[in-house]
Protein backbone atom coordinates (compact mmCIF):
# COMPACT_ATOMS: atom_id res chain seq x y z
CA UNK A 1 0.00 0.00 0.00
CA UNK A 2 1.34 3.42 -0.95
CA UNK A 3 0.46 6.79 0.46
CA UNK A 4 -2.43 8.44 -1.39
CA UNK A 5 -1.94 11.00 -4.11
CA UNK A 6 -2.45 14.47 -2.62
CA UNK A 7 -5.13 16.74 -4.03
CA UNK A 8 -4.40 20.20 -5.42
CA UNK A 9 -5.74 22.17 -2.47
CA UNK A 10 -4.01 24.55 -0.09
CA UNK A 11 -3.64 23.58 3.56
CA UNK A 12 -6.39 26.05 4.49
CA UNK A 13 -8.83 24.66 1.92
CA UNK A 14 -8.07 21.08 2.91
CA UNK A 15 -8.44 21.91 6.61
CA UNK A 16 -11.80 23.60 6.04
CA UNK A 17 -13.18 20.54 4.24
CA UNK A 18 -11.95 18.08 6.86
CA UNK A 19 -13.26 20.23 9.70
CA UNK A 20 -16.75 20.24 8.20
CA UNK A 21 -16.87 16.51 7.51
CA UNK A 22 -15.55 15.56 10.96
CA UNK A 23 -18.18 17.79 12.56
CA UNK A 24 -20.85 15.97 10.54
CA UNK A 25 -19.37 12.58 11.48
CA UNK A 26 -19.52 13.43 15.19
CA UNK A 27 -23.13 14.58 14.90
CA UNK A 28 -24.21 11.41 13.07
CA UNK A 29 -22.44 9.12 15.57
CA UNK A 30 -24.11 10.92 18.49
CA UNK A 31 -27.61 10.65 16.99
CA UNK A 32 -27.16 6.95 16.16
CA UNK A 33 -25.81 6.14 19.62
CA UNK A 34 -28.80 7.77 21.36
CA UNK A 35 -31.30 5.99 19.09
CA UNK A 36 -29.66 2.60 19.61
CA UNK A 37 -29.50 3.05 23.38
CA UNK A 38 -33.27 3.47 23.42
CA UNK A 39 -33.82 0.47 21.12
CA UNK A 40 -31.48 -1.80 23.11
CA UNK A 41 -33.10 -0.90 26.44
CA UNK A 42 -36.47 -1.88 24.95
CA UNK A 43 -35.38 -5.19 23.40
CA UNK A 44 -32.18 -6.52 25.00
CA UNK A 45 -30.99 -7.67 21.54
CA UNK A 46 -27.34 -8.72 21.31
CA UNK A 47 -27.26 -7.64 17.66
CA UNK A 48 -28.55 -4.22 18.72
CA UNK A 49 -26.01 -4.14 21.56
CA UNK A 50 -23.26 -4.88 19.03
CA UNK A 51 -24.45 -2.07 16.80
CA UNK A 52 -24.81 0.24 19.81
CA UNK A 53 -21.26 -0.51 20.97
CA UNK A 54 -19.99 0.21 17.48
CA UNK A 55 -21.88 3.51 17.28
CA UNK A 56 -20.74 4.55 20.77
CA UNK A 57 -17.14 3.95 19.75
CA UNK A 58 -17.86 5.73 16.48
CA UNK A 59 -18.75 8.72 18.60
CA UNK A 60 -15.47 8.53 20.53
CA UNK A 61 -13.51 7.94 17.32
CA UNK A 62 -15.29 10.82 15.58
CA UNK A 63 -14.44 13.09 18.50
CA UNK A 64 -10.80 11.99 18.26
CA UNK A 65 -10.78 12.67 14.52
CA UNK A 66 -12.55 16.00 15.08
CA UNK A 67 -9.67 17.27 17.21
CA UNK A 68 -6.89 15.42 15.32
CA UNK A 69 -7.58 17.07 11.95
CA UNK A 70 -7.64 20.49 13.58
CA UNK A 71 -4.35 19.95 15.35
CA UNK A 72 -2.79 18.41 12.23
CA UNK A 73 -3.57 21.56 10.21
CA UNK A 74 -1.73 23.80 12.68
CA UNK A 75 1.31 25.45 11.06
CA UNK A 76 4.84 24.40 12.06
CA UNK A 77 6.16 25.88 15.28
CA UNK A 78 9.49 25.98 17.09
CA UNK A 79 9.06 22.47 18.57
CA UNK A 80 7.51 20.90 15.44
CA UNK A 81 9.36 22.23 12.42
CA UNK A 82 7.75 19.65 10.14
CA UNK A 83 4.27 20.61 11.31
CA UNK A 84 1.69 18.55 13.21
CA UNK A 85 0.33 16.46 10.33
CA UNK A 86 0.96 13.07 11.95
CA UNK A 87 -1.66 13.87 14.58
CA UNK A 88 -4.16 12.47 12.07
CA UNK A 89 -2.38 9.11 12.02
CA UNK A 90 -2.27 9.00 15.81
CA UNK A 91 -6.01 9.70 15.84
CA UNK A 92 -6.51 6.75 13.48
CA UNK A 93 -4.52 4.48 15.78
CA UNK A 94 -6.81 5.45 18.66
CA UNK A 95 -9.77 4.58 16.43
CA UNK A 96 -8.32 1.15 15.72
CA UNK A 97 -7.82 0.47 19.43
CA UNK A 98 -11.40 1.48 20.23
CA UNK A 99 -12.77 -0.77 17.50
CA UNK A 100 -10.75 -3.75 18.76
CA UNK A 101 -12.15 -3.16 22.26
CA UNK A 102 -15.68 -2.98 20.86
CA UNK A 103 -15.23 -6.26 18.98
CA UNK A 104 -14.00 -8.04 22.12
CA UNK A 105 -16.92 -6.84 24.25
CA UNK A 106 -19.55 -7.66 21.64
CA UNK A 107 -18.02 -11.06 20.91
CA UNK A 108 -18.07 -12.00 24.58
CA UNK A 109 -21.70 -10.95 24.95
CA UNK A 110 -22.70 -12.91 21.83
CA UNK A 111 -20.99 -16.11 23.05
CA UNK A 112 -22.63 -15.73 26.47
CA UNK A 113 -26.05 -15.32 24.84
CA UNK A 114 -25.50 -18.43 22.70
CA UNK A 115 -24.64 -20.43 25.83
CA UNK A 116 -27.44 -18.90 27.91
CA UNK A 117 -30.29 -17.99 25.52
CA UNK A 118 -32.63 -15.19 26.52
CA UNK A 119 -35.77 -14.08 24.71
CA UNK A 120 -35.55 -10.83 22.73
CA UNK A 121 -38.52 -8.43 22.77
CA UNK A 122 -39.70 -5.28 20.96
CA UNK A 123 -37.75 -6.21 17.84
CA UNK A 124 -39.88 -4.10 15.50
CA UNK A 125 -38.36 -0.94 17.02
CA UNK A 126 -34.89 -2.47 16.57
CA UNK A 127 -35.56 -3.02 12.87
CA UNK A 128 -36.70 0.57 12.38
CA UNK A 129 -33.63 1.90 14.19
CA UNK A 130 -31.27 -0.33 12.19
CA UNK A 131 -32.86 0.73 8.90
CA UNK A 132 -32.63 4.42 9.76
CA UNK A 133 -29.05 3.95 11.01
CA UNK A 134 -27.98 2.32 7.75
CA UNK A 135 -29.52 5.10 5.65
CA UNK A 136 -27.96 7.89 7.72
CA UNK A 137 -24.56 6.19 7.70
CA UNK A 138 -24.73 5.77 3.92
CA UNK A 139 -25.34 9.50 3.52
CA UNK A 140 -22.34 10.27 5.74
CA UNK A 141 -20.05 7.90 3.80
CA UNK A 142 -21.16 9.55 0.55
CA UNK A 143 -20.25 12.98 1.96
CA UNK A 144 -16.89 11.68 3.22
CA UNK A 145 -16.10 10.17 -0.19
CA UNK A 146 -16.81 13.52 -1.83
CA UNK A 147 -14.42 15.28 0.57
CA UNK A 148 -11.68 12.68 0.10
CA UNK A 149 -11.76 13.24 -3.66
CA UNK A 150 -10.67 16.81 -2.94
CA UNK A 151 -8.60 16.63 0.25
CA UNK A 152 -6.54 13.64 1.40
CA UNK A 153 -6.78 12.89 5.11
CA UNK A 154 -5.73 9.62 6.75
CA UNK A 155 -8.02 10.39 9.71
CA UNK A 156 -11.09 10.97 7.52
CA UNK A 157 -10.15 7.93 5.42
CA UNK A 158 -10.03 5.82 8.58
CA UNK A 159 -13.34 7.27 9.74
CA UNK A 160 -14.91 6.45 6.37
CA UNK A 161 -13.55 2.88 6.50
CA UNK A 162 -15.07 2.45 9.93
CA UNK A 163 -18.47 3.68 8.74
CA UNK A 164 -18.35 1.41 5.68
CA UNK A 165 -17.88 -1.50 8.08
CA UNK A 166 -20.81 -0.10 10.09
CA UNK A 167 -23.09 -0.32 7.07
CA UNK A 168 -22.27 -4.00 6.60
CA UNK A 169 -22.58 -4.59 10.35
CA UNK A 170 -25.99 -2.86 10.42
CA UNK A 171 -27.23 -5.09 7.61
CA UNK A 172 -26.03 -8.20 9.47
CA UNK A 173 -27.68 -7.01 12.68
CA UNK A 174 -30.89 -6.26 10.76
CA UNK A 175 -30.87 -9.79 9.32
CA UNK A 176 -30.18 -11.35 12.73
CA UNK A 177 -32.98 -9.48 14.46
CA UNK A 178 -35.39 -10.26 11.62
CA UNK A 179 -34.48 -13.96 11.69
CA UNK A 180 -35.00 -14.09 15.47
CA UNK A 181 -38.47 -12.63 14.98
CA UNK A 182 -39.27 -15.10 12.19
CA UNK A 183 -38.32 -18.28 14.07
CA UNK A 184 -38.92 -17.01 17.62
CA UNK A 185 -35.37 -17.87 18.72
CA UNK A 186 -32.56 -15.68 20.13
CA UNK A 187 -29.87 -17.73 18.32
CA UNK A 188 -29.82 -15.73 15.03
CA UNK A 189 -29.56 -12.49 17.01
CA UNK A 190 -26.52 -13.79 18.94
CA UNK A 191 -24.90 -15.15 15.77
CA UNK A 192 -25.36 -11.76 14.11
CA UNK A 193 -23.54 -10.23 17.08
CA UNK A 194 -20.59 -12.58 16.51
CA UNK A 195 -20.46 -11.69 12.81
CA UNK A 196 -20.51 -7.98 13.64
CA UNK A 197 -17.64 -8.50 16.12
CA UNK A 198 -15.57 -10.21 13.41
CA UNK A 199 -16.38 -7.38 11.00
CA UNK A 200 -15.22 -4.86 13.58
CA UNK A 201 -11.86 -6.63 13.84
CA UNK A 202 -11.46 -6.46 10.06
CA UNK A 203 -12.27 -2.74 10.10
CA UNK A 204 -9.78 -2.10 12.91
CA UNK A 205 -7.01 -3.86 10.98
CA UNK A 206 -7.77 -1.74 7.91
CA UNK A 207 -7.66 1.48 9.96
CA UNK A 208 -4.39 0.39 11.61
CA UNK A 209 -2.75 -0.30 8.25
CA UNK A 210 -3.73 3.13 6.94
CA UNK A 211 -2.31 4.89 9.99
CA UNK A 212 0.91 2.85 9.99
CA UNK A 213 1.52 3.75 6.33
CA UNK A 214 1.76 7.41 7.28
CA UNK A 215 3.59 6.93 10.57
CA UNK A 216 6.24 4.82 8.81
CA UNK A 217 6.81 7.58 6.22
CA UNK A 218 5.81 5.44 3.25
CA UNK A 219 6.44 7.01 -0.15
CA UNK A 220 3.72 8.75 -2.12
CA UNK A 221 2.19 6.66 -4.89
CA UNK A 222 4.01 6.01 -8.16
CA UNK A 223 1.92 8.52 -10.14
CA UNK A 224 2.70 11.35 -7.73
CA UNK A 225 6.44 10.66 -7.76
CA UNK A 226 6.42 10.47 -11.54
CA UNK A 227 4.57 13.79 -11.73
CA UNK A 228 7.18 15.45 -9.49
CA UNK A 229 9.97 14.28 -11.77
CA UNK A 230 8.09 15.49 -14.86
CA UNK A 231 7.68 18.94 -13.33
CA UNK A 232 11.37 19.12 -12.47
CA UNK A 233 12.39 18.13 -16.01
CA UNK A 234 10.25 20.80 -17.68
CA UNK A 235 13.36 22.99 -17.48
CA UNK A 236 16.05 21.43 -19.70
CA UNK A 237 18.71 22.94 -17.46
CA UNK A 238 17.72 20.36 -14.82
CA UNK A 239 19.89 17.55 -16.18
CA UNK A 240 18.86 14.85 -13.76
CA UNK A 241 16.77 14.06 -10.65
CA UNK A 242 17.90 11.55 -8.05
CA UNK A 243 17.46 10.64 -4.38
CA UNK A 244 13.79 11.65 -4.56
CA UNK A 245 12.15 11.03 -1.19
CA UNK A 246 8.52 11.77 -0.32
CA UNK A 247 6.18 11.25 2.60
CA UNK A 248 2.76 12.41 3.78
CA UNK A 249 1.84 13.88 7.16
CA UNK A 250 -1.82 14.81 7.49
CA UNK A 251 -2.60 17.65 5.08
CA UNK A 252 1.10 18.16 4.33
CA UNK A 253 3.54 16.27 2.12
CA UNK A 254 7.33 16.50 2.28
CA UNK A 255 9.52 16.23 -0.82
CA UNK A 256 13.31 16.00 -0.96
CA UNK A 257 15.53 15.44 -4.00
CA UNK A 258 18.90 16.10 -5.61
CA UNK A 259 19.09 17.72 -9.06
CA UNK A 260 21.98 17.70 -11.53
CA UNK A 261 22.92 21.08 -12.99
CA UNK A 262 25.73 22.11 -15.31
CA UNK A 263 28.87 22.68 -13.19
CA UNK A 264 29.64 26.05 -14.80
CA UNK A 265 26.48 27.77 -13.54
CA UNK A 266 26.84 30.59 -11.04
CA UNK A 267 25.29 30.19 -7.60
CA UNK A 268 22.72 32.86 -8.49
CA UNK A 269 21.69 31.06 -11.69
CA UNK A 270 21.48 27.71 -9.91
CA UNK A 271 19.32 29.30 -7.23
CA UNK A 272 16.94 30.74 -9.82
CA UNK A 273 16.57 27.34 -11.50
CA UNK A 274 15.80 25.67 -8.16
CA UNK A 275 13.24 28.32 -7.16
CA UNK A 276 11.46 28.01 -10.50
CA UNK A 277 11.41 24.20 -10.17
CA UNK A 278 10.07 24.44 -6.63
CA UNK A 279 7.27 26.74 -7.77
CA UNK A 280 6.28 24.29 -10.52
CA UNK A 281 5.98 21.48 -7.99
CA UNK A 282 4.11 23.70 -5.53
CA UNK A 283 1.54 24.57 -8.21
CA UNK A 284 0.64 20.88 -8.45
CA UNK A 285 1.17 20.04 -4.74
CA UNK A 286 0.19 23.19 -2.79
CA UNK A 287 0.67 21.56 0.64
CA UNK A 288 4.23 20.43 -0.11
CA UNK A 289 7.33 21.27 1.90
CA UNK A 290 10.12 20.98 -0.70
CA UNK A 291 13.86 20.69 -0.26
CA UNK A 292 16.04 20.55 -3.41
CA UNK A 293 19.79 20.00 -3.34
CA UNK A 294 21.66 21.01 -6.56
CA UNK A 295 24.60 18.86 -7.66
CA UNK A 296 27.24 19.86 -10.25
CA UNK A 297 26.70 17.24 -12.95
CA UNK A 298 29.66 14.87 -13.22
CA UNK A 299 31.53 16.48 -10.31
CA UNK A 300 29.43 15.43 -7.30
CA UNK A 301 30.77 12.63 -5.12
CA UNK A 302 28.23 10.30 -3.47
CA UNK A 303 26.92 12.02 -0.38
CA UNK A 304 24.17 11.71 2.22
CA UNK A 305 23.79 10.11 5.62
CA UNK A 306 24.08 6.36 6.32
CA UNK A 307 21.52 4.45 4.27
CA UNK A 308 20.57 7.47 2.16
CA UNK A 309 23.11 7.33 -0.65
CA UNK A 310 22.14 7.18 -4.30
CA UNK A 311 19.36 4.69 -4.98
CA UNK A 312 18.65 3.83 -8.60
CA UNK A 313 15.27 2.14 -9.00
CA UNK A 314 14.45 3.11 -12.58
CA UNK A 315 11.69 5.40 -11.40
CA UNK A 316 12.85 8.01 -8.92
CA UNK A 317 16.24 8.51 -10.52
CA UNK A 318 16.18 10.21 -13.91
CA UNK A 319 19.13 11.59 -15.81
CA UNK A 320 19.35 13.29 -19.20
CA UNK A 321 22.27 12.14 -21.33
Amino acid sequence: MSAPEPAGLTVEESAALTRRITRLSLAVATVLSLAKIAAWINSGSVAMLASLADSALDMLAAATTFFAVRYAAEPPDREHRYGHGKAEAFGSLIQAGLVFASAALVGREAVDRLMHPEAVSNQVLDLWVMGASTGLTLLLVTAQSRVLRQAQSVAVTSDRTHYLVDIAANLVAFAGIGASMAIASPAPDALAGLIVAAWLVWGAVSVFRGASTELMDQELDRASRGRIIELMREDPRVRGVHQLRTRAAGPYIHIQMHCDLEPGLSLIDAHKIMVAAENRVLAAFPTADILIHPDPRGFAEPHGGPGFHEHHDGETTVSIH
